[in-house]
């Protein structure tokens, strides 16, 4: 079919509205991780975790940490893979692509090298779990190379991430913040229809494109291969696809408004499609030398409408109280409706954290 030609204006907009950042918020965390398809876990909390701020950032006031733990927990209605919780309605596909994935080869060695290990951690869960990593010992046979500083000499973690690569075992909750694990088999729901790989591997990319808008085909951070339909954006040469569903709602569209993101939020992940249509650049100063930060550590952008305007450098005083705003880096220069608005969705984080706010009149 002849590609869908769309001005670059419409294209962010697409982009926008599909990451649920209109003007018109979700009721809930599941509906948001429906549409997005995930929601990233992470323990850096300069402000809160993303994954209370991503929820936040849709939801607004009226959303509730609790709400994210008692889907997950309570309701089965999110689950745990990979650093993030996903709707369960993706948990059929994807537990046919982990038991269809290839490892690499030198995790493959690990493995095989440590097939006792293997047995003894699936043999503790099936006898005692769900347990936390540290209820289980550690019998490795072969150690991992561990200089790049991501895993321990303790080896039940990394056999632990592992075998949910391959779908052997599931996070089922957290303690606190620690992952608590289970077989799979014991996990799933009874009778999960798990479906063929090629359809299972058609659906999940069906799913990035919904929650992506637009994207390429064969992008590493927004895989979506030949779902949706072709699509040519007004000065990009780049070839896209556009989730047709979203593209049929583009003339409905609510407008606008300021969103404050986390920089591990999903709107940000694919940075050459970030830069290609929105013409930022973000650059995360996390480990950077401090000297060479120019925004801050865990700068959070600023999106005014379809544009990126500014980086918040804040962070939560607990001590305090306080949410201590060291500055409101304008990419653009704000005109005053946009600096009002900035400076209120400001004061509404700081309302939802529960906290104190300085740095902002």
């Amino acid at each position: 079919m002849q590609p869908h030609r769309l001005s670059r204006d419409d294209a962010r907009r697409l982009v926008v509205r599909a990451q649920l950042l209109d003007a018109e918020r979700p009721g809930d965390v599941v509906e948001v991780a429906e549409q997005l398809g995930a929601i990233k876990i992470d323990p850096t909390a300069t402000i809160a975790p993303s994954e209370q701020t991503i929820p936040w950032s849709r939801i607004g006031w009226s959303y509730e940490p609790g709400q994210l733990t008692k889907a997950v927990e309570t309701d089965r209605q999110l689950f745990e893979h990979d650093g993030q919780f996903h709707p369960v309605s993706m948990l059929a596909p994807l537990v046919a692509t982990l038991r269809g994935r290839q490892l690499r080869a030198g995790t493959q060695a690990w493995l095989d090298a440590n097939e006792r290990f293997r047995a003894d951690v699936c043999a503790r869960l099936r006898a005692e779990g769900p347990l936390q990593a540290s209820a289980i010992p550690d019998t490795s046979q072969v150690p991992a190379d561990s200089s790049s500083g991501w895993h321990g000499t303790n080896q039940v973690p990394r056999m632990l991430e592992v075998l949910s690569r391959i779908g052997e075992v599931m996070v089922v909750g957290r303690v606190g913040r620690q992952r608590v694990w289970d077989v799979a088999e014991r996990a799933l729901p009874a009778g999960l229809p798990v479906p063929p790989l090629d359809e299972a591997q058609r659906m999940l990319e069906e799913r990035m494109l919904q929650g992506a808008g637009l994207a390429r085909r064969r992008s590493p951070w927004t895989p979506v291969g030949d779902a949706g339909e072709p699509a040519e954006v007004e000065g990009s040469a780049w070839k896209w696809r556009v989730d047709p569903a979203a593209l049929a709602a583009l003339d409905d569209d609510p407008g606008g408004r300021v969103g404050i993101l986390n920089p591990y939020d999903r709107m940000l992940f694919d940075r050459p499609r970030l830069k290609e249509l929105f013409g930022f650049d973000y650059v995360l100063e996390q480990f950077k030398p401090k000297a060479q930060r120019v925004y801050g550590a865990f700068a959070h952008p600023i999106l005014v409408g379809d544009r990126f305007l500014g980086l918040l450098d804040a962070a939560l005083d607990k001590k305090k109280e306080t949410l201590v705003v060291t500055a409101v880096h304008e990419l653009v220069p704000f005109d005053e409706d946009e600096t009002e608005m900035v400076r209120a969705e400001i004061r509404d984080l700081a309302e939802w954290l529960g906290v104190g706010l300085t740095g902002v009149s």
